[in-house]
């Protein structure tokens, strides 16, 4: 290559980039993310900590104190124990019903759709594009005493004269099943959609049955879709309050329900608060035991 003026061959390469700059990037991209973290979550919830730490004589008009009342959490337990356990016991019930219903829904779409499959996941989004709140009404009209669900159900002597399904505990059941279920069905199509058929071929030619097969190779193969969409489903359903507001009475109020009263109604800011760390406590535990035991079976 030519020389100018005596010096360094010129090569027309760039210069080389220095190292430390590509150690760089990686965290520089995670810096928007990690700043809405940590000012959307991470300094609310400690704020929430603190709330639940005030002393609980103080109210808005003569303001509240930082005393470290840890005797908030035990309290607030002691009292609403029943909507707690109300809360995992509806979110658990739902959970099955969704699961009979939403697996083989999503088996259905993942593997015998053909051409219909997108249509197919298209009506199992298309009411997430509506309110919350609406459809959780268009439940109650369906569930009214004077519907035709209700009327039906009358008339083959599944409920009596006086039967009813609206303001009962299968109301919000039904209602948390409706809501939340594309949360669990769509990722179980997801596993269930990049199944091997040769392994189900296979399966049969070492003469397993179809229970046996499904036993053995569909549903391991589709834990993980499984996994997170029961996690999906279960956790907001848990501290979900609308259903039971719409579809229930106060017999059948959730946890959710008694924050939503404690922080917009009584305002009680440290019974609120301690409630909101104890459900989040609840359920984190709840799903640390689920992933231990998920886990185990997968592996075995």
């Amino acid at each position: 290559m030519a020389q100018l003026g005596g010096g360094t061959p010129t090569t027309g390469a760039p210069p080389p980039a220095r190292p430390g700059r590509h150690r760089l990037l990686p965290y520089l991209l995670l810096l928007p993310g990690a700043a809405w973290l940590l000012l959307f979550f991470v300094v609310p919830l400690v704020q929430l900590a603190a709330a639940s730490l005030y002393d609980p004589t103080g109210s808005l008009s003569t303001g509240y104190a930082l005393t470290w009342a840890f005797g908030n959490y035990p309290e607030a337990l002691q009292a609403y124990a029943p909507q707690f356990a109300r809360s995992f016991g509806y979110a658990g019930a739902a959970l099955v019903l969704a699961l009979l219903l939403g697996y083989p829904l999503a088996y259905a779409i993942a593997q015998k759709a053909g051409r219909w499959k997108n249509l197919l996941l298209v009506c199992v989004v298309a009411p997430m594009f509506t309110s919350f709140l609406v459809r959780t009404l268009a439940w109650k009209t369906i569930l009214s005493d004077n519907g035709a669900l209700v009327g039906l159900l009358r008339d083959v002597h599944l409920l009596g004269p006086d039967g009813r399904l609206l303001a009962t505990p299968v109301a919000v059941v039904l209602g948390l099943t409706y809501n939340f279920l594309p949360f669990l069905v769509l990722p179980l199509y997801a596993s269930l959609e990049r199944l091997d058929h040769r392994l189900l071929e296979a399966a049969g030619d070492l003469y397993a049955g179809p229970l046996h097969a499904f036993r053995t190779v569909t549903l391991p193969l589709s834990m993980p879709g499984l996994i997170a969409g029961t996690l999906l489903f279960f956790i907001p359903a848990t501290g979900d309050y609308i259903n039971a507001e719409l579809l229930g009475t106060p017999n059948e109020y959730m946890i959710g329900n008694v924050i939503d009263s404690a922080f917009l109604v009584r305002l009680d800011y440290p019974q609120g608060a301690a409630l909101s760390f104890l459900l989040m406590a609840a359920i984190l535990a709840v799903v640390f035991v689920y992933l231990r035991r998920a886990g185990t079976e997968e592996v075995l």
